[in-house]
């Protein structure tokens, strides 16, 4: 996990058989500005090599601040170091907390019928349409078929709906998993929060690299945001929002500039400077998650410990407070 302090962007040009090649690199550093550009101009003169012995390269690499691609640090504001854990600020305000060997796994309820199940009603309704039309022996089942096709995915939201109601709901599901997974794995121990849009877990039992294939079994059993394990996978770390989402506490207001990629200019500091008192202001009154439960042993392994206790601490785990 890297979460530089500095940034800075290099170019370099050169032209080959009549045409200009330009190419564009960003470097970092935690030492100062100046090694960030010597780290960019180097980055920039490698890969400009490379195309010229004709690789087939990007010219320019994106500004994303996180996830941007692979192999790229996390490019956001450092809010605290604690030890190996960095907060940070995201795209669009919220702080998060990242840590490289630290297991959290985010799950979001789903709110839409799976494609399977919605291929499946397409199939049936369509079959169905077909033998009604045949027995019709008209042009009335091709309009049946058309009625049937349209009517499909709302149908099947119908009946993911209902099935996720017999069996208690979203959140009570999602339960099921994690504790079907803790019943299989003994040894292991599992902090639960609830979030906005679902469960939040942290492996308390021992520390986990990011890519090891534990980490990945972990995610599938317990049905974890596949875009969050992708994430954690390309940036080597693991990643909790320990603040509110602003949008969620009235906030409607862009973190500015826009967007909210760091660094920022010198002259635009000062309007992302009070969207970010304003916003702090409002979070006071919000938690990002609140806990649940916790299964499997009740002990906590010493390199564990801090982060649970900084992650309950920033998030407000253990209050009484909405979360958002």
């Amino acid at each position: 996990m890297i979460v530089p302090a500095y940034w800075a962007e290099a170019r370099r040009q050169q032209r080959k058989d009549g045409r200009q090649i330009t190419v564009r690199r960003y470097g970092w550093s935690d030492a100062s500005q100046a090694d960030a550009q010597q780290h960019a101009e180097t980055r920039a003169g490698e890969a400009l090599q490379r195309l010229l012995a004709g690789e087939r390269l990007d010219r320019r690499e994106p500004k994303q601040p996180y996830n941007g691609a692979d192999g790229l640090p996390i490019r956001e504001e450092i809010v605290e170091r604690h030890g190996t854990a960095v907060v940070t600020r995201n795209s669009y305000g919220a702080r998060c907390l990242n840590v490289p060997d630290v297991l959290f796994a985010d799950i979001d309820h789903a709110h839409r019928a799976p494609l399977r199940l919605s291929v499946i009603v397409f199939v049936l309704a369509a079959l169905a349409a077909a033998l009604a039309g045949h027995a019709c022996g008209s042009g009335f089942g091709y309009a049946l078929a058309f009625a049937a096709v349209l009517g499909c995915a709302p149908a099947a939201h119908g009946l993911f709906r209902l099935w996720r109601w017999l069996a208690g709901g979203a959140e009570a599901q999602a339960l099921r998993r994690v504790r079907r997974y803790a019943h299989r794995h003994p040894d292991w121990g599992i902090r639960v929060y609830r979030t906005p849009a679902g469960l939040r877990l942290l492996v308390t039992h021992r520390p986990f690299a990011p890519g090891a294939t534990e980490v990945a079994a972990f995610f599938a059993a317990v049905g974890t945001d596949p875009l969050y394990a992708r994430m954690c996978r390309n940036q080597r770390c693991f990643r909790a929002r320990v603040s509110a989402k602003p949008w969620r506490i009235g906030i409607g207001a862009h973190l500015k500039p826009r967007p909210g990629v760091w660094p920022v200019a010198a002259e635009k500091q000062p309007q992302r400077t009070a969207w970010i008192a304003a916003y702090e202001r409002a979070a006071e009154a919000w938690a990002a998650c609140t806990s649940l439960e916790h299964l499997g042993p009740a002990a906590i392994h010493p390199a564990v410990a801090p982060v649970l206790a900084l992650h309950d601490r920033l998030s407000r785990a253990g209050s009484k407070l909405p979360i958002a």
